[in-house]
């Protein structure tokens, strides 16, 4: 059996967010978030749970790089939490949250451990949020100084930046739905301008890694773009996802990677579409050295008699994960980057999160034998290995997520993690997939 080999050099890790792991939510100075606001409006979080305590990893980060180290996890991809830095999410800042992401890089390091930095993973600071949030302006202009300030602080040791976590999980699924804080539906021309606003504060992400962050720095953005499987392929079907890719994501990778908001965005956003000022356009599409993609799902697509694309509905009965949001659709890691490179002629991809969510259960001898997700997660990593075999430029694979953490709407019922958290203890336990992906890492190949 011929073996099923990575390049060289191919980046493995794992991945989490400040939010879902870390706690000491109100400790040292930090301010409160979107997340701690929301958590605390009743019906709103399975069993109104909250991001208090989490998973102690503010406490416990010593502990959960040792085991890191110890299944041979060497590239590590996590959130700095802003209102940890900027309690107001501008103003005065708080100089204990600069010394808890020292103490915390310095720790990671000393494991052998590269940190990955994302500034920003959904938890805004809420009292920017009472000022408008995404809808204003203000909120970019305050988080280009808050990129400035951690790159500075830390860009010494951190050599890879991400700027933005999922944007559409902050603007559409925020302003115009009520499943993501703040939970207000407020309308297309709404959400069109948080669109435009969170894309400033990614150019301005991108211009504090520029400036301040040496000249061996790499910054890009992580984006869940919707990801259009042809359903059968061959040409037509093939053709019908490359336009599906630019329709169903035309706020977010447009304007980042063609540098303007094309002719098909306007048509498609109409008199809806987002106040645009001079400078702007210049901002958010300053080139990067990667996209990062969030890939857990996708859509399938069939072309229409006219060519154009049709997404097809999800039968009953269609194989889910246990958080039924995520149908199983291992083609979408080898579509999605395809697509990217075709349409976009992207040069550098990294996949910063993949992964399962399950009702994990320990068995009675202390084992969690996660089959599901292991088996998952190694068709989408073959699926990955086909589509850089076809030219995608992939670089490396983040494994959502290193531990069970809070999950979001979810609270704690749902397990993300390839290491089991025990709350009422705190005690981690990899399961069956963390070593099967010690395994993947060491070896550089599916096993």
């Amino acid at each position: 059996m011929n073996a099923i080999k990575f390049p060289p050099n191919f980046i493995w890790g794992t991945a989490a967010a400040a939010p879902q792991i870390e706690g000491a939510a109100f400790l040292d100075g930090k301010g409160e978030s979107v997340w701690d606001r929301f958590a605390r409006i009743p019906g709103k979080v399975v069993g109104d749970a909250n991001l208090d305590v989490a998973c102690d990893h503010y406490h416990r980060y010593p502990d959960d790089f040792a085991l890191m180290r110890e299944l041979g996890i060497k590239h590590y991809r996590l959130s700095i939490a802003w209102p940890r830095i900027f309690p107001q999410g501008d103003g005065e800042l708080n100089q204990a949250g600069i010394d808890f992401y020292n103490r915390l890089i310095d720790c990671m390091l000393a494991e052998g451990i590269q940190p990955w930095v994302t500034m920003f993973h959904w938890d805004l600071p809420q009292a920017l949020e009472d000022r408008g949030g995404w809808r204003e302006r203000l909120t970019p202009e305050a988080f280009g100084v808050y990129a400035e300030t951690i790159v500075k602080a830390f860009g010494d040791r951190v050599k890879h930046w991400i700027t933005l976590n999922e944007m559409r999980c902050f603007t559409i699924l925020a302003y115009g739905d009520t499943i993501r804080p703040p939970g207000l539906n407020e309308g297309e021309k709404v959400v069109n301008q948080t669109y435009h606003h969170a894309l400033l504060a990614h150019g301005l992400g991108v211009q504090a890694v520029r400036q301040h962050g040496g000249e061996n720095a790499q910054v890009g953005i992580t984006d869940d773009c919707i990801i259009p499987v042809p359903v059968i392929e061959t040409e037509p079907h093939i053709k019908a996802a490359e336009q599906a890719i630019r329709e169903l994501n035309i706020r977010s990778i447009d304007p980042i990677l063609k540098g303007e908001y094309t002719e098909l965005y306007h048509t498609l956003t109409g008199e809806n579409a987002a106040n645009v000022e001079p400078g702007d356009i210049e901002l958010i599409s300053a080139p990067t050295d990667f996209f990062g993609m969030n890939i857990y799902t996708g859509v399938y697509v069939r072309a229409k008699e006219d060519g154009s694309p049709e997404i097809l509905p999800f039968p009953s009965g269609y194989p889910t994960a246990d958080a039924p949001w995520l149908k199983l659709i291992p083609q979408a890691m080898y579509w999605g980057p395809k697509l990217i490179k075709s349409v976009y002629d992207v040069p550098s991809i990294y996949i910063t999160e993949s992964g399962a969510g399950y009702d994990d259960v320990p068995t009675e001898t202390g084992e969690i034998l996660d089959l599901h997700r292991r088996q998952y997660v190694r068709q989408c990593l073959m699926e990955l290995h086909r589509s850089i075999g076809d030219g995608s430029p992939i670089e490396g694979y983040f494994l959502w997520s290193f531990m069970d953490n809070f999950e979001w709407l979810d609270g704690y019922t749902k397990r993300f993690g390839i290491c089991y958290t025990d709350y009422s203890t705190q005690k981690r336990t990899p399961k069956l997939s963390a070593h099967w992906y010690k395994e993947v890492m060491q070896q550089n190949q599916l096993v």
